[in-house]
């Protein structure tokens, strides 16, 4: 990888990413809402590049996507009215999928969580319930697309280090399921470079295996 796109740029684990891309000597460039955050991307390493993903067609946002080499959508609306819920994470993520192909961009990580998908479980009336269908819908798209995909499910986001140490896939989440973003970063990082990953959904939290172990999973 030469060239990558992150979108959601301003976000924690996007600008962790975006630090752990550049120190790898990759060019990133972030995509990000609000101008007056391209300092702060800026600062981490990437290029800010200013697009409103929840108002952009598809094609607009293939001409952004364009001569990049791999997408990590790691944008979200960020709680709010359910409305906008669905807006960005589910229709603006769907728009960026079609729009990845269309620009030729292959390789397309997508930043979900642990447990999502149509058997959440999350109640109508509970607050997260618009976000779970969300990624619930894009995910779904996205295993639907030709593109080498890969999601990413890690569990409750902390600010804890990032030591690299991840369990894949626990079958036991009795003692939690928490997860440093520097971790996430960590971990989105390297799926990138690792074809193995493509076509996988990876639920993890912090554990006890290196990624480099704990990311070679079973063909």
């Amino acid at each position: 990888m030469t060239r990558i796109a992150i979108i959601g740029g301003h976000g924690k684990v996007a600008m962790e990413l975006s630090r752990n891309l550049a120190a790898d000597g990759q060019e990133v460039t972030s995509f990000i809402r609000n101008p007056d955050h391209a300092a702060d991307v800026a600062a981490s390493g990437a290029t800010p590049a200013v697009l409103d993903v929840e108002n952009s067609t598809t094609a607009q946002i293939a001409q952004a996507l364009r001569n990049h080499d791999a997408v990590v959508w790691s944008a979200g609306a960020g709680g709010g009215s359910p409305e906008r819920t669905y807006a960005v994470d589910r229709d603006a993520a769907i728009r960026s999928m079609d729009a990845a192909a269309e620009a030729g961009v292959g390789r397309y990580v997508m930043v979900s969580y642990f447990g999502a998908g149509p058997d959440h479980g999350v109640p109508a009336d509970n607050g997260f319930y618009a976000y779970a269908e969300a990624k619930a819908a894009a995910d779904a798209y996205l295993r639907g697309t030709g593109l080498d995909w890969t999601i990413l499910g890690p569990g409750t986001l902390t600010d804890g280090p990032g030591n690299g140490m991840i369990d894949v896939d626990p079958a036991d989440t009795s003692e939690g399921t928490d997860t440093a973003r520097a971790n996430v970063a960590l971990v989105a990082a390297a799926v990138l470079g690792l074809p193995v990953t493509i076509g996988r959904t990876i639920e993890f939290r912090d554990g006890t295996l290196p990624l480099s172990a704990a990311l070679q999973l079973d063909a």
